[in-house]
């Protein structure tokens, strides 16, 4: 069964106007989330919405607020949100073309799916996407969701496009303050290619599948044990190596671990 669309709306470049749809491109399932437990009774804690002078109030008196001075609020319902004319409300409008290596990645916040809204969508979105690969550039945009004002980059993604979201300028913090700390030493050359020698040995496709979330493994593995009342299967990992000081010696140990590794499966093979 496919996802509904979260988002529905227009990507407008100049006066072409695209019907599209939004789909998340990420999911949560792999968290495990943890709730405060009464120990006690067992019981989940529950916490009321409560005005200091009032007590616990119903939620049909709650409406939204922004802190202007000191405990003094300007009251805003939704209703006024929804009334202010915004033309990026439901239109995703490309106002510049970038280069696809030209935005800081730190930039970089949320991935959508962006599908074409119809039939009649379906020549002009096929247009922008292969536009945009043969130029080997990022649309940005901006658009509102969910309440906020958003900038996003628009890409080629496989035969459609791919939307993410970025973050503003202001919610970058900059890096100078802690690399300016970094010491500017003189790098020994044995090291250096003993280092460039280990990363061309690793060097391969990024194959996300191969990498698992021990963590959330071990987590789940503890509460199916409490649940079975069992004791938990422990699975030890390779040593951090947080023991091994000198670079030039874990390098060299590093490269040759590696080199037996190749000369074993050679041998195998």
């Amino acid at each position: 069964m496919a996802p509904r669309a979260f988002w529905t709306g227009h990507l407008r470049l100049s006066l072409v106007n695209i019907p599209v749809r939004l789909y998340p491109a990420a999911n949560s399932e792999r968290r495990i989330e943890f709730h405060q437990i009464h120990e006690p009774s067992g019981e989940r804690i529950r916490y009321q919405k409560v005005a200091p002078s009032v007590g616990p109030v119903e939620t049909e008196d709650i409406t939204k607020g922004c802190e202007y001075e000191k405990g003094k609020y300007v009251l805003i319902s939704p209703a006024e949100i929804d009334e202010l004319k915004l033309e990026s409300k439901q239109s995703i409008d490309l106002v510049r073309f970038v280069d696809e290596d030209a935005i800081d990645a730190r930039y970089f916040q949320t991935p959508y799916y962006l599908m074409p809204d119809g039939d009649m969508a379906n020549e002009s979105y096929v247009i922008i996407q292969k536009a945009l690969m043969e130029t080997r550039t990022i649309g940005i945009g901006q658009f509102i969701l969910r309440g906020h004002g958003n900038i996003v980059a628009i890409k080629p993604f496989v035969n459609g496009l791919l939307l993410e979201v970025l973050r503003h300028a202001s919610e970058i913090r900059s890096a100078d303050m802690l690399f300016d700390d970094i010491p500017d030493i003189k790098v020994d050359k044995e090291a250096l290619d003993l280092a460039k020698e280990l990363i061309e040995r690793k060097t391969g496709k990024f194959e996300p599948e191969d990498f698992k979330d021990e963590y959330v493994e071990a987590v789940s593995e503890l509460i199916q044990a409490k649940i079975e009342n069992r004791a938990p299967e422990i699975v030890t990992g390779e040593p951090d190596g947080t023991k091994i000081i000198n670079i030039m010696d874990a390098l060299k140990k590093s490269v040759a671990g590696g080199k037996k590794t190749a000369r074993t499966k050679k041998k195998s093979a």
